[in-house]
């Protein structure tokens, strides 16, 4: 056999051998990608993804509000060393360490449970940001948000408990109990006074809780990492809104969509076309105030929503040195730091006064 044959067929051969290596070998790294878009105006799987007070029709749309998702493999997929070396040199994926996505102290379940309670949450805080941006009364109370297990509140404070008193002194924000229960040195009695989760209902609908409230006598105990004093609840925010706003959507998990969903809302609840018809997508979290906050993969969220048709994005103010960093044709990216932000901004939009648009820069 000729040596320049001999050499080109041992050349292949290796190069075979370093192939089916590369196969063979699985790496601690998994992949995110550009997931799909939604709208929040229309419809996902049938069914109208916003709905206010039983209205059903959401076929008349003629613009978007999209919200966006990212993509990431599972957390049992094993990636093999081709994978990970194709996803570094491609454009529109991103290899990531495994523990990024499912941290070795939590289970994949415990990964997916929070995701789905931050997804809940953004809900609730777009609802009310939406709301009061339109002006709607909305009522809140403290209730308890969580009870840890085998703490001195096991057994006397339950989830959903609303919160009025800590040692005689009202509460007005979820920060508020912890600040009056740390007052106490470990092993001293803090007094509570509630309204039961099961008569909470009962109690707001009555607009004086006084008949239905009870004290709650419990000791303190000192926190696992530090010397203050705990009782092992979490607290949180619950609200009483002016109308029923339903949030369909599936298989989407985290805080991300707050913002898309908070203008989808304003959208249905006023009388202006917010969009002009115009494809409009974006992220985002929010929080009650209407305060828009970073989120994660803005780029693989932009790249999705340029190729589902969007023209512009809103893009939360901390993630727009990230996302200016290679725009995609066609895209423009808007600088938002609160909903209110944003709805000037489609104002601008649908009036083509796009000349103004606060832009993102790298």
């Amino acid at each position: 056999m000729p040596r320049r044959t001999a050499t080109m067929l041992a050349s292949l051969l290796m190069l075979i051998g370093l192939l089916c290596a590369g196969v063979l070998i699985h790496v601690p790294y998994a992949e995110m990608s550009p997931g799909p878009s939604y709208n929040t105006l229309g419809r996902h799987n049938g069914e109208c993804v916003l709905r206010v007070s039983g209205q059903e029709n959401c076929d008349a749309v003629r613009g978007h509000l999209n919200m966006t998702t990212v993509r990431v493999t599972g957390s049992d997929y094993k990636m093999n060393l081709v994978e990970a070396v194709y996803g570094w040199l491609g454009h529109d994926d991103i290899v990531v360490p495994h523990d990024t996505l499912y941290p070795d102290d939590k289970s994949p379940d415990e990964v997916n449970q929070e995701n789905a309670a931050e997804f809940s949450e953004s809900q609730e805080s777009a609802k009310v940001a939406a709301l009061r941006e339109l002006r709607r009364p909305v009522r809140s109370r403290v209730v308890v948000a969580a009870v840890v297990k085998d703490s001195p509140s096991r057994g006397k404070l339950h989830a959903g408990d609303v919160i009025r008193e800590v040692d005689g002194s009202a509460v007005h924000e979820p920060g508020d109990v912890a600040k009056l229960v740390t007052k106490h040195r470990p092993g001293q009695r803090v007094v509570f006074s509630i309204v039961p989760a099961k008569q909470a209902a009962a109690a707001e609908k009555s607009r004086d809780d006084s008949a239905y409230r009870r004290s709650v006598t419990i000791t303190t105990r000192k926190a696992p990492d530090g010397d203050r004093a705990v009782v092992g609840i979490q607290a949180g925010t619950d609200y009483t809104l002016p109308v029923r706003i339903d949030i369909r959507l599936a298989d989407v998990g985290g805080p991300s969509a707050g913002l898309m969903f908070a203008l989808g809302i304003v959208d249905k609840m006023s009388p202006v076309d917010l969009t002009g018809g115009k494809f409009v997508a974006g992220t985002g979290t929010i929080d009650d105030q209407g305060r828009v906050g970073p989120i994660g993969g803005v780029e693989l969220k932009t790249i999705g929503a340029r190729k589902a048709g969007a023209r512009y994005f809103f893009t939360p103010a901390e993630n727009c040195p990230a996302a200016a960093g290679d725009v995609p044709g066609g895209l423009t990216l808007v600088k938002v730091t609160t909903l209110h932000d944003a709805l000037e901004s489609l104002k601008k939009i649908r009036t083509g006064d796009t000349a103004g648009l606060p832009r993102c820069a790298g």
